[in-house]
């Protein structure tokens, strides 16, 4: 899984990054994206691989922290990244008249940077407000990572603040964004009914149908993971969630951009 993920995004990247049609906002989105999901699956699945096959269950804490770090980023970025993949599309369906002038390439790199600006800031915040938490004797993670929530439940300290800022954190980079993609995909889908022809209405579709299959892969898996009720009994289900989310749909995200879509379809003939 591990080995998919990273050659599937390293596929579409180098796509990107070398085939001159593809130079475009949404795909450069994309190979944003595909650079996240390389930094996502590497802050975990790779010390899996070690403790499944040496058994050594052992993580020291500033690996620990790192893992937090890292995932935390990818978590706000891919969010960030999704509602400016739907504000594009949004553009290029419903106003398609000034796509070149809205989503240009200033703004193109800006919506990026906010992205991983924001997901460094936010993530790095989290990170020292744990580092600063004292733990108790029994330091057992029962997960297959350094979960933020997981290591909380073995801290000794007040965690008030820290559950108040990811209330908020969550909101902003989780909630907002989700919001914005449904808006957009509202508009999109409203627009999309208006055109007289089928074959008009397949192709907008189609134009905007790999992005959405993402929305819904990646948000599905996050939000059953956050909204699914706190119980003793819920830690299983959680760390199946869990594995899904970081490593399933990383290796599906590329499939679904490649597969469904005949433009990086013959960009990687092109590459190859």
């Amino acid at each position: 899984m591990y080995l998919l993920a990273v050659i599937g995004n390293l596929m579409i990247t180098t796509a990107v990054c070398l085939v001159s049609q593809l130079h475009t906002p949404m795909y450069f989105f994309l190979c944003n994206l595909s650079v996240d999901d390389i930094v996502y699956v590497s802050t975990v699945l790779p010390k899996l691989l070690v403790t499944t096959v040496t058994g050594d269950t052992s993580i020291s804490i500033t690996s620990c922290f790192a893992q937090m770090f890292f995932f935390t980023l990818c978590v706000v970025v891919e969010f960030l990244l999704l509602a400016s993949m739907a504000y594009d599309r949004y553009v290029a369906i419903c106003i398609p008249l000034h796509y070149i002038l809205i989503m240009n390439k200033m703004v193109c790199i800006l919506l990026a940077f906010t992205s991983w600006f924001l997901g460094a800031i936010i993530s790095l915040i989290l990170t020292l407000m744990v580092t600063n938490l004292t733990f108790c004797d029994v330091q057992d993670i029962n997960h297959f990572f350094c979960d933020f929530q997981t290591v909380l439940k073995i801290s000794c300290s007040d965690t008030t603040n820290i559950k108040m800022f990811t209330s908020i954190g969550g909101v902003l980079v989780g909630c907002c964004p989700f919001i914005l993609i449904i808006t957009s995909y509202m508009y999109i889908i409203s627009t999309i009914l208006k055109i007289q022809t089928s074959d008009g209405r397949s192709k907008m579709f189609s134009s905007c149908s790999s992005h959405l299959t993402v929305v819904i892969l990646f948000c599905v898996t996050s939000l059953s993971m956050n909204m699914k009720p706190k119980s003793e009994n819920s830690q299983k289900l959680e760390i199946i969630l869990s594995l899904l989310y970081i490593a399933v749909v990383p290796v599906l995200n590329p499939l679904v951009y490649s597969l469904r879509n005949r433009e990086v379809m013959k960009a990687m003939e092109k590459c190859l």
